[in-house]
């Protein structure tokens, strides 16, 4: 009698071959049989009519805090992720000395836009050193299994104190003591290392990760740590301005060490068609020796900009600047007022900043999200499209929108990916070999970003609803989010369907699958606001060989558990 038993599905089992009917055995946590006729089990679960494909792997989050307080690891948790990596960007809480606690969060708070209340109520702070973190986190029960990459901002505050927050200079003592805390993090389990390279990336106080300026010899420093070890994966976000330079040290790094480099690959309107020359340069350093994996999106890096956000083009206007601490009703209400519509409208604000005026004056980019929520809209939908239809200025279009559902609709404004004014760059970058998926930034972005649901979204657009576009058969979306991106950080023991597997699993109504749109919840510690989506078509998610989602709910069964580095394959028969 097995423990479980999943029959008369339709397997999609990641590897990318054709979908088959078959039954599913689980015992102890692991996929036992595949095919026809496994036998009975305690319990069983009829997967007519659905699908039944691996958990999703989900390599690019910041649940750093958030996994000290939730074990399900919300939103990722609803759409069927059953493996994370956290501590992307070179943001995280360890290695961290008592009194750098609050400085971490509010660098965590200004990259990531987590609210810095919630972090400062939900963590216990119970470790020091990145192994300490690791035993800590891997203590508590959770539904979904979690790995954690070292962070350069933190590890660079440790050992230079304030130098190192302030990005000076790192001696070669002070590369020696941040290899060696790399060293005995990636001994402790870490899955790899991350840095910051964007000036994008800034704390609560303005200031650049730590690390975002280090020089090559840091870099190549800790990179050599990864090589002594042999283990793990050195991630970063950069700006790539100085793009053959970059290319260049992230190549010397892999080829030197034998440690893959993941970076943040997107598409941006400076230069529309850096990323093809990105994935050039990484086919060229695979044939010299090196491993570059391009982390690409799945869909445009979008704000959510409305009257609950972090972000929206009023912000920077005098008239709503009165306003905008006013409880959100009180607000909504003065808005409604034709006096405060005046007087914001009417006085637009000089903005010198060009990626501010971007942001705020781009109406060409500019879309209503909709219901269900459009992120491939057509440039005829945009906000200055509609003004000029309208005969209306785009100011007054973005201010009605903004007003309606009672002041909290959102406005969608595809930052990075979407030049083009559709998916056919994202599709491209998706389906070249060397690329793997990543960017939703699970559990980060609070107030601006919901892009947990991607995994699901590549499930509806990409499998199913494309219009504008070719699609993605199903086996090639379902081996890209699982076996792919498992296999990045060398997590052989899952992300596909077969006998001695890690029995991580989806039952999934494709049918019925659904994304509602984002709306703002205040369910973190001390009521603190994040925008989530919910998720309809999952019939059940299974991690470790238990049913951990049921109808989208959650059950009481807690089998994650902290993934300490790489993972062997399981042994054939």
């Amino acid at each position: 009698m097995h423990d479980l038993v999943i029959k008369n599905g339709t397997v999609v089992d990641g590897t990318g071959r054709e979908k088959f009917s078959a039954d599913i055995s689980i015992d102890d946590g692991t996929i036992t049989e595949v095919g026809a006729e496994v036998g009975a089990g305690r319990r069983e679960i009829d997967a007519e009519g659905r699908l039944v494909t691996p958990g999703w792997v989900d390599i690019h989050t910041h649940y750093d805090g958030q996994v000290t307080w939730d074990p399900h690891l919300t939103p990722s948790g609803w759409n069927g992720v059953t493996s994370v990596v956290m501590g992307n960007c070179g943001v995280g809480f360890a290695p961290a000395q008592p009194e750098r606690q609050e400085w971490l969060i509010q660098l965590m708070e200004g990259v990531e836009d987590i609210p810095g209340a919630a972090l400062s109520e939900g963590m216990t702070w119970n470790w020091e050193t990145f192994p300490e973190y690791l035993d800590a986190i891997d203590a508590l029960p959770h539904a979904l299994d979690f790995g954690a990459l070292i962070p350069h901002g933190a590890v660079r505050a440790y050992v230079m104190g304030e130098r190192g927050a302030r990005n000076e200079k790192a001696s070669p003592d002070d590369i020696e003591q941040m290899a060696e805390i790399v060293r005995e993090g990636l001994r402790a389990g870490a899955m790899g290392f991350s840095t910051s390279r964007t000036i994008l990336h800034r704390a609560k106080d303005g200031e650049p990760v730590p690390g975002t300026y280090a020089g090559e010899e840091e870099l190549l420093g800790i990179g050599q740590a990864m090589g002594d070890v042999g283990a793990g994966v050195f991630e970063l976000a950069s700006d790539l301005v100085e793009e053959e330079k970059e290319v260049a040290w992230m190549h010397e790094l892999s080829k030197r060490t034998g440690r893959p480099v993941s970076f943040n690959c997107l598409q941006n309107d400076i230069r529309p068609a850096q990323w093809a020359d990105l994935l050039k340069a990484c086919e060229a350093s695979a044939k010299d020796g090196g491993r570059l994996i391009p982390q690409v999106a799945q869909r445009p890096a979008g704000l959510l900009m409305g009257h609950q956000g972090t972000f929206h083009p009023f912000m920077m206007y005098e008239g709503y600047r009165k306003i905008v601490d006013l409880p959100f009703e009180e607000k909504i209400a003065a808005l409604r007022q034709p006096e405060v519509r005046a007087s914001i409208l009417d006085h637009p604000p000089t903005v010198e900043s060009p990626i501010i005026a971007m942001l705020t004056q781009g109406f060409h980019k500019l879309f209503p999200l909709g219901d269900p929520p459009d992120y491939e809209p057509d440039e005829s939908k945009s906000v200055a499209a509609i003004a000029k239809r309208e005969g209306k200025t785009p100011s007054e279009i973005t201010y009605d929108l903004m007003m309606e559902q009672d002041g909290k609709e959102l406005l969608y404004f595809p930052f990075l990916g979407y030049t083009d004014t559709n998916f056919d760059t994202l599709r491209e970058m998706m389906l070249h070999p060397l690329t793997v998926f990543g960017l939703s930034d699970g559990g980060a972005h609070c107030g601006l970003i919901s892009d947990a649901s991607i995994p699901t979204y590549l499930l509806t657009h990409w499998v199913r609803d494309r219009t504008r576009g070719e699609r993605i058969p199903l086996e090639q979306i379902v081996h890209l989010q699982t076996q792919k991106t498992a296999q990045c950080y060398d997590l052989l023991d899952r992300g596909v369907l077969g006998p001695g597997m890690k029995a991580d699993l989806n039952v999934i109504d494709f049918d019925r699958l659904l994304l509602h749109p984002p709306e703002m919840a205040h369910d973190l510690p001390t009521g603190a606001a994040r925008l989530i989506q919910r998720i309809e078509g999952y019939d059940y998610t299974v991690c470790g060989g238990q049913v951990t989602f049921e109808d989208g709910k959650p059950t009481d069964a807690r089998p994650g558990r902290l993934i300490r580095g790489a993972q062997a394959a399981p042994r054939r028969r």
